[in-house]
């Protein structure tokens, strides 16, 4: 799926990455709220309900905890928590960074072969936009450059604290804009306007009953350009790796 066009027209069985008596993992697609807001738009969470009510002849409410979010415009991996054991584990893990992100962005720009960003991020309520600001909180993410084609660059990115707007601010503020981000200096419109290529790719996790790490990666979506998509195998090797901090 390259963009949810209509918030209302989902099949989330295609989207499903993982599922087990305690975790359900989709790739979401950009566009799709993950959390219902003032919008009214049907959300990931509303969706993914409704599916396990279904699958499973639930009666009366479905539970599912909400681990962590991604914004609107962001595609990729989304883990909800489908009992109130695993969300608390799973938000201990997180808190401890035992959880391991890693996102692709496409930017303007050539940036160097790899580099480590911290800023302190302020929330910008009216804007709606994470600032540079010595009131903010410490925000820190690492990258390496995966390649580079004309005037833009794949990034493979590993952030190692979660502010909102995280990634889209501090490479903003370094001067590489990620495509299709309008509100951080992108001038290129990606998916009618409803998505920017930002991709929550790849994700480690400790999970929650069993001793084990799942590891799980999203398929990029068809609206991003096919010359900066991985090959079988591509961005495997040491070269770009970065260390492992699981326990």
């Amino acid at each position: 799926m390259p963009f949810l066009k209509k918030p209302s027209a989902l099949n989330i069985r295609k989207l499903i990455l993982y599922e087990d008596n305690h975790l359900l993992a989709i790739n979401k697609p950009a566009g799709l709220l993950v959390q219902k807001d003032i919008t009214g738009d049907t959300s990931l969470l509303e969706f993914a309900k409704a599916y396990l009510k279904e699958k499973y002849h639930k009666p009366g409410n479905v539970y599912l905890g909400l681990v962590h979010r991604l914004d609107r415009v962001t595609s990729g991996i989304v883990v909800l928590a489908r009992t109130s054991k695993a969300a608390s584990r799973l938000s201990a893990a997180l808190k401890e960074r035992r959880i391991e992100k890693y996102y692709l962005a496409l930017v303007h720009g050539i940036p160097m072969e790899e580099g480590k960003a911290e800023d302190l991020l302020r929330w910008d309520e009216k804007a709606k936009r994470a600032l540079v600001s010595s009131s903010g909180k410490l925000a820190v993410l690492e990258w390496k450059t995966l390649k580079s084609w004309g005037s833009k660059s794949l990034l493979l990115i590993k952030p190692s604290t979660g502010r909102k707007h995280q990634i889209r601010a501090q490479l903003a503020v370094r001067g590489y804009p990620i495509v299709g981000d309008f509100k951080y200096g992108s001038r290129q419109r990606i998916a009618a306007g409803r998505g920017i290529l930002l991709h929550a790719w790849r994700l480690f996790l400790p999970h929650p009953t069993k001793k084990e790490i799942i590891f799980l990666e999203a398929p990029l979506p068809g609206h991003w350009p096919r010359k900066f998509f991985p090959t079988a195998g591509e961005f495997t090797t040491k070269k770009f790796a970065f260390p492992k901090n699981l326990g």
